[in-house]
């Protein structure tokens, strides 16, 4: 059993000093933000093909099936890294009380950024019909959580991480009628629907939100693994082993086939599409099969970026230096793409792609003016000795 190597007072001796970012984290970071750039095309370029959701395994092809596959990996890696984070920023500012201070207001700030810049990224609209709230929702809110749950003995956060985490689905038979008490409260936190807005129109609750608590939590609990007095050698095999129990965990729980995942698997007609459907798991909210699976492959990842030579890690690690940058920056870089391309080809509404080979083909494109606009900001960011920049 693994056990955290005691840290001693001086793992952080300048108490309130910038720490250096970790390279393995930010290119953790960088290798999901370009998978989610994929799916980001997918969504502006991709939106002509029939389909409600691309992880049918009956309607969709394979390669469509496996590029949004491959972007389920972002949401949990970044709402985790988060939290491992906001461990890093508050051990040499005084622990908790120097995280909840910094994690309320990066979370409100997150809150409204989602309302705002990010939902104008998606629609160009400043009122749209619809409101999502997603990821950026998600993660603000998780701050804000882990704001009060970070004062919690070290125990007693993987505790609560660990039961939201692989608990949650016993309440997926719970639900609070529209219009009945505490329907908002529920659907924020545990059920995707649809809510009224009071002008008209409406919001999804794209990302309900007691799972994200459990996965933040869990990032904040393994944060020393990554302080300055831990040996890389201990944290590697910390890293492989997590990973490793979570993957066991979730090919034991999706064999079983009922407990953690809604969605149960059928053999398919060959052995492509019993694996596609073996691996169709449920997102919003995300099952503890889907968490398992995720973090899981995202802790292997992250030690094996670790090992990895420099160059290709340094490369990523721009991205991942300012992801919220990145965040913002993609989506109205993808959305101007799109409509520039529209009206130059005539196109009646947004502009398309032909079919999976050419969305990672643009995603490929865009990504390298992202790269320089990243490393620009990056530089500007370390320059700056402003306090807001702190929150971007």
């Amino acid at each position: 059993m693994l056990s955290t190597p005691k840290l001693a007072a001086e793992t952080f001796p300048n108490r309130g000093a910038k720490p250096a970012r970790i390279v393995s984290i930010d290119a953790l970071r960088g290798l999901v933000i370009l998978l989610m750039l994929v799916d980001h095309t997918r969504e502006f370029f991709f939106r002509h093909v029939p389909l409600s959701d691309p992880m049918d395994v009956a309607a969709t092809s394979p390669g469509l099936f496996f590029t949004r596959l491959a972007a389920h990996l972002c949401a949990p890696t970044f709402v985790f890294l988060t939290g491992v984070g906001a461990w890093l920023y508050a051990a040499p500012r005084g622990g908790a009380r120097a995280a909840s201070d910094f994690l309320w207001k990066r979370g409100l700030f997150l809150v409204v950024l989602e309302v705002t810049v990010v939902s104008f990224a998606w629609s160009f609209e400043l009122l749209p019909d619809r409101f999502f709230l997603q990821v950026i929702w998600a993660i603000g809110l998780s701050m804000l959580a882990l704001a009060a749950l970070a004062h919690l003995p070290r125990i007693a956060l993987i505790g609560v991480g660990l039961v939201l985490v692989l608990g949650h689905n016993q309440l997926d038979g719970v639900h609070v009628a529209p219009g009945g008490p505490g329907h908002v409260l529920w659907a924020v936190l545990h059920e995707r629907t649809l809510l009224p807005l009071p002008w008209g129109g409406d919001v999804r609750t794209s990302y309900p939100l007691l799972p994200w608590i459990g996965v933040i939590a869990l990032g904040y609990a393994i944060g020393p693994w990554f302080a300055r007095g831990v040996e890389q050698r201990w944290r590697l095999r910390a890293l492989a082993v997590a990973g490793g129990v979570a993957l066991l965990g979730f090919v034991v729980l999706r064999m079983i086939n009922g407990y953690g995942e809604p969605v149960a698997w059928q053999v398919g007609p060959d052995g492509l599409h019993t694996v596609m459907g073996f691996l169709n798991l449920t997102k919003y909210p995300p099952s503890a099969d889907f968490l398992l699976l995720t973090l899981g492959c995202g802790a292997l990842l992250l030690a094996a970026l670790e090992r990895l030579p420099t160059r290709p890690v340094a490369v990523l690690a721009v991205f991942g230096s300012v992801p919220l940058f990145f965040y913002i920056f993609h989506l109205y870089l993808l959305h101007a793409i799109n409509r520039i391309a529209a009206l130059a080809t005539g196109a009646d509404g947004l502009a398309t792609l032909p079919n999976v080979a050419s969305l990672w083909l643009m995603a490929a494109v865009v990504a390298v003016p992202c790269w320089f606009a990243c490393r620009r900001f990056a530089a500007v960011k370390r320059a700056s000795g402003a306090w807001w920049m702190r929150y971007l």
